[in-house]
């Protein structure tokens, strides 16, 4: 008969809200209803109140010390109840208690945390039902020995029973080999003692019987009569007995064979205890184990083994040679290059070896392997080889590989590999003294546009435009998007003029795209620079430079035109240029030209997910006036033009980067925001701050001196302010970075690492950087609702951030749909135009003014 719904349901226990998302999606694939508790502490209470009919349990261990709780889930599930449930434990470094536990229960399983997604096939093996089910043997530490005594004289029967219970042992009578034969099949005993002489049947006929019934089998036999004859005792001894006793000799004597016989029996105990608990945890471990000879015959292997190879029975495999059977061949690889080969014949110990094993289907399998020796005595006897299918693990580095060279939305190369295949190409270009061309594109008034008609339109339109370019460049030149409306091209092979005319390929086709949103009709167009490559003595920082250069010209000489570098002229009018910049930024910090807006970041704890509003900003609005909590905010800063213009970030930092003058910008952004929060006169530390310092900060011996200094001017706690610094700022000087975060963590201040997960470097740099917070890469999160490679990326970095301790922060979030999942990933805080539009001042009150003129941007200082 088929199994009810509710007699599939599986308990999940784990603290984890990601852990316990993802293993529920992985258990109900499987067809079992999933039944979730947040903690050990209310399982218990949960098991006793509910009348749910539970198939297994999956109990998320935690990583402290288990304290009275943990141990009376663990009682409780040794109750009668329960008992008969299969448990796989998820836990990294399981204490004594937990190991003890285990070997004394059957149905139980080991799973490391990392290797969360083996639960399953754990499940499956502690569910699979058992073809043949042997009773189960007496165990060490229950009640006395049991003895079944034989004899056909009612009063030798009672006699020796009287004996033996005055002795300590457990005690079954039978008169007759068949009544005998019937209690050892229906009850379990340790020792038979059978009477040779008998009416109907002699005792060693008995003795048969219970020696090649496999139920029967461990019962220790032995012979008793009254008369020594040498053919009673052969016979008995080819039976299977193993000590023949005599009527006529001392009490002494018998008790002493017996107790000989019962010490026998309880070593016999321990070894198969040993051997079943050892075969219970080979049986219901989560990753494959099998075992070969040293000529690499495999002798053994588990059922998750033989599930991750695709067979169903280890008869197909065992005695056959492991390499010849699943080990993958490549067609360009020999036979001496297979590592783990060599290793069954060397005893060489391996740890997580990465190789490939071939599924009985065919296809290839990503393993990881670790290869310990199997000795007995000194002698080496084979290996025993523990491995785990890491398919999903080697599609999700292939996955962060792509994103770590590729452009997120457009799906074109990013800036970082582009800048790296520039520098190639120019080694190359000198090399062979070919003639190359890098092509600078800049979207003409794209802010404009995508200001006008919100991020998401602005978003398809750069497909658009990323299609449009790719169909107009050949498959050998190099695409990529290296900002947020900045293109570039490496045309390979091209002279001059040659450049310049697919330059203007590429412009006439942007103005045919056109962009339609609520009756309005914008088009598109761009400025291109163009500088060749054909210069032996360019870097490719001179080559994006010199192109860069050339697309300002363009600009300025009316927009969407096509220029070409030329050193003498351009060099000259881009100075003049940049040296206008710079004394721009010099009059903005003397005269405060600078303008400060402030984005609220929102914890997710305050977030009610059945009360979510439609309308961007409701979500704050509605915090800020029930709330008495602590705010937090990042400070956005902004430049002043004349007319009332706003410059962004980008504008005017690649010039004050270049004259030095960073640092002055950030300690003017610091004291402003300070000052703001003084004018709002809440209790200190009720606002909290996330300021932005650039790498030139952190390298700057007198920047620690100045920010302590206007911290104290203010009298704000140094804990209520947050500095945010980039990957590639930290990184390009990690001791400095590292000694600056330690100095002004001394002072209280804390600090959050930007735009995690934008390079693939970021998960390696993480451990080595000790901020607080981590910002998750926004480019991942507003495209969670769309797939769910993003939200397993954003699963992934969120749960290494809280391994490390962090905290977690999302920015770019844009919707009501995008703030469910970012719950269910386990993320700290929120940040976005769903949240709140950067806002034009601190709140005073419950007051919250918007930026009107920055309400669609996330962008940093």
């Amino acid at each position: 008969m088929a199994e009810t719904a509710s007699s599939q349901r599986v308990l999940v226990v784990e603290e984890s809200a990601t852990l316990r998302y993802i293993l529920g999606k992985s258990i109900q694939k499987q067809g079992y209803e999933l039944f979730a508790i947040d903690g050990i502490d209310s399982a218990a209470a949960a098991l006793k109140s509910s009348n749910q009919i539970l198939r297994a349990i999956v109990l998320g261990w935690p990583n402290y010390h288990a304290g009275a709780a943990s141990r009376m889930f663990l009682a409780l599930l040794d109750s009668k109840h329960y008992r008969h449930l299969p448990v796989v434990f998820l836990c990294n470094d399981p204490e004594p208690e937990i190991l003890n536990w285990m070997g004394a229960r059957h149905n139980a399983a080991l799973v490391p945390w990392e290797s969360y997604q083996e639960v399953v096939t754990s499940l499956q093996t502690l569910l699979k039902p058992e073809v043949v089910r042997i009773r189960p043997r007496a165990k060490m530490g229950d009640a006395a020995t049991r003895v079944l005594f034989v004899d056909d004289s009612h009063s030798i029967r009672a006699y020796y029973q009287r004996l033996l219970e005055t002795h300590g042992y457990r005690v079954e009578v039978a008169d007759s080999v068949a009544s005998a034969y019937t209690k050892a099949q229906a009850q379990p005993f340790d020792i038979a003692i059978v009477d040779y002489f008998m009416p109907d049947e002699n005792g060693y006929v008995l003795c048969q019987r219970l020696r090649d019934n496999p139920e029967t089998a461990h019962i220790t036999t032995a012979v008793i009569t009254g008369t020594y004859l040498d053919q009673v005792i052969r016979d008995c001894l080819n039976a299977g007995a193993i000590e023949c006793m005599f009527k006529n000799e001392a009490e002494e004597l018998f008790l002493a064979r017996l107790a000989s016989l019962k010490r026998l029996i309880d070593v016999q105990k321990s070894i198969d205890q040993q051997r079943d608990r050892l075969a219970a945890i080979l049986e219901s471990v989560g990753e494959g184990v099998y075992g070969v000879d040293k000529q690499g015959r495999v002798s053994f292997l588990n059922p998750a083994a033989l599930a991750v190879l695709g067979y169903d029975n280890a008869d197909e495999l065992i005695g056959k040679l492991a390499h010849d059977s699943f080990h993958f061949h490549d067609a360009l690889a020999e036979e001496k290059d297979d590592k783990l080969l060599r290793s069954y014949a060397s005893g060489e110990e391996l740890k997580n070896w990465e190789t490939k094993f071939q599924h009985h289907s065919g296809k290839a399998i990503p393993v990881d392997c670790t290869l310990y020796n199997l000795r007995t005595t000194e002698n080496a006897e084979g290996s025993v080889v523990a491995f785990r299918d890491i398919s999903n693990r080697k599609m999700l580095e292939e996955k962060l590989r792509w994103q770590a060279t590729h452009d997120h939305l457009t799906e074109l190369y990013n800036r970082r590999y582009f800048e790296l295949r520039l520098d190639r190409e120019l080694r190359e270009t000198k090399r062979v003294r070919a003639s190359n061309a890098l092509v600078y594109i800049d979207l003409d008034r794209f802010k404009y546009v995508n200001d006008t008609v919100g991020h998401e339109t602005g978003d398809r339109l750069l497909v658009d435009i990323s299609r449009v370019l790719t169909k107009h460049v050949r498959a050998k030149d190099v695409l990529a998007r290296i900002g947020g409306d900045e293109f570039a091209v490496i045309f390979k092979n091209v002279d001059a003029n040659k450049a310049v005319a697919q330059s203007e390929d590429l412009r006439l086709s942007l103005n045919n795209l056109r962009v339609n949103c609520d009756g309005q009709c914008y088009v598109v167009h761009a400025s291109i620079g163009v500088a060749m490559m054909d210069n032996s003595c360019v870097t490719a920082g001179d080559a994006l430079a010199n192109a860069d250069i050339a697309c300002h010209i363009a600009k300025q000489l009316g927009r969407n035109r096509t220029h070409l570098y030329e050193k003498s002229n351009d060099e000259r009018n881009i100075m003049g240029t940049e040296l206008g910049w710079s004394s721009r930024i010099m009059d903005a910090l003397k005269n405060n030209g600078f303008e400060l807006s402030y984005q609220p970041i929102m914890p997710m704890a305050a977030v009610d997910l059945d009360n979510l509003p439609a309308q961007n900003g409701l979500i704050w609005q509605r915090h800020i006036r029930s709330a008495n909590d602590i705010f937090q905010y990042e400070v956005l800063v902004r430049m002043q033009g004349e007319g009332g213009r706003m410059f962004f970030p980008e504008t005017f930092i690649p010039t004050a980067e270049r004259f030095n003058m960073m640092t002055d910008i950030d300690m003017w952004v610091l004291d402003r925001a300070l000052h703001d929060v003084d004018a709002t006169g809440s209790p200190k530390g009720k606002i909290q701050l996330s300021v932005n310092l650039s790498g030139h900060t952190l390298d700057n011996d007198t920047a620690q001196r100045k920010i302590r200094n206007i911290i104290e001017a203010h009298n704000v706690p140094p804990s209520s302010i947050v500095f945010e610094i980039t990957e590639t700022s930290a990184i390009s000087n990690l001791e400095q970075a590292n000694l600056f975060i330690e100095d002004m963590h001394a002072v209280g201040c804390r600090f959050s690492l930007d735009d995690f997960g934008s390079g693939f470097c970021s998960f390696a740099q993480l451990k080595n950087l000790p901020t607080d917070f981590v910002k998750i890469d926004g480019q991942f999160v507003k495209s969670m609702a769309r797939g769910a490679t993003d939200r397993a990326i954003v699963t992934a970095m969120n749960d290494v951030a809280h391994s490390l301790g962090r905290h977690t922060v999302a920015e770019y979030v844009e919707s009501a749909e995008v703030v469910r999942l970012l719950k269910i990933c386990g993320v700290d805080k929120l940040q976005g135009h769903y949240i709140s539009a950067p806002l034009i001042s601190l709140p005073h009150g419950n007051v919250v003014r918007l930026r009107p003129s920055w309400h669609n941007e996330d962008s940093v200082s």
